[in-house]
């Protein structure tokens, strides 16, 4: 019987229980992407990463949600290196190592920073792809899927689609209110006006964190067989990153997003990003992640 370890991983936190769960999948090189989508629902975490050999980079991996497969993601990202040390596969033995892991589209490059003491979780660094601005979608038809009016909105913002690897629906709101307000008020129209656009899923945001410490919070929703809401987003958080500096939104493009907090999974996303609003270069997100489960996969 072909056994696989695997680990769920708790990424954008350093408590166990907090931050996005994550089912990370080892030594998955001979499952067919039959067998992972499976196991992505049988896991049914908003996403499961399975590691694989790469003639290309460290480490290959690929996501899937419990729907399909998607190219790049960053709550995984967080967790795959996070088993990766846990397990001994990654040894961390200067205070920043560097990697690359091969996704669908290619390498991407990965940073682990590690304190002296190395009492508190490894730093994740994760460099996105270049931000692509994709299609401009009309508030009055967009904001009401979300029981909202464009009212709601941020005053002057633009609803767009932006792809820092895989393409969210940017939605920056006018403040807390209308964030805790917002939600999938009827799926079936959400879901047909998704296949006919450029989106995987939306993000909602507004300035300001569930903290003192954050800049931003937002929220992540999903349709049926996915996740109704994911608690904390490391790609959406690099479109939503890279939608804010381009439009002139942050002052500093070093900045701390937070997510999670309403549902009881406080997350935190260190941002950063580089080249200036009107050709940003890329987009890095870090963050911390805890193993909580460690077991076997048997099939």
């Amino acid at each position: 019987m072909p056994t696989y370890p695997f680990l769920l991983v708790d990424a954008f936190t350093t408590s166990a229980l907090g931050g996005n769960p994550c089912a990370v999948v080892l030594d998955a090189d001979d499952l067919s992407a039959e067998t992972m989508q499976r196991l992505a629902r049988e896991f049914n975490q908003s996403e499961t990463a399975f590691v694989r050999r790469s003639t290309v980079a460290e480490f290959g991996v690929r996501y899937f949600t419990p729907a399909e497969e998607i190219p790049l993601a960053g709550h995984p990202t967080i967790a795959t290196v996070t088993a990766l040390v846990h397990t001994g596969r990654l040894p961390l033995t200067q205070p920043r190592t560097t990697l690359q892991l091969e996704l669908l589209h290619g390498p991407i490059d990965i940073a682990v920073l590690t304190s002296a003491a190395q009492q508190e979780p490894a730093q994740v660094l994760m460099t996105q792809r270049k931000p692509v601005f994709g299609q401009l979608h009309d508030p009055a038809v967009v904001l009401p899927l979300f029981d909202l009016t464009p009212d709601d909105l941020y005053p002057g913002s633009e609803v767009q689609t932006v792809s820092t690897g895989t393409p969210q629906l940017m939605l920056l709101l006018r403040d807390q209110d209308a964030l805790r307000r917002a939600h999938i008020s009827d799926a079936a129209a959400f879901a047909r006006y998704r296949q006919s656009s450029d989106f995987f899923s939306p993000h909602l945001f507004c300035l300001g964190g569930a903290t003192d410490a954050g800049h931003t919070f937002a929220r992540h929703f999903g349709t049926p067989p996915d996740i109704a809401e994911d608690p904390v987003t490391g790609s959406a958080t690099g479109g939503m990153a890279a939608f804010l500096w381009h439009y002139g939104y942050l002052a500093n493009p070093e900045f701390v997003a937070e997510q999670g907090h309403w549902m009881g999974r406080a997350g935190t996303v260190l941002v950063t990003v580089a080249g200036p609003r009107e050709n940003i270069e890329s987009v890095t997100i870090g963050g911390q992640g805890v193993v909580v489960v460690a077991g076997q996969l048997e099939l």
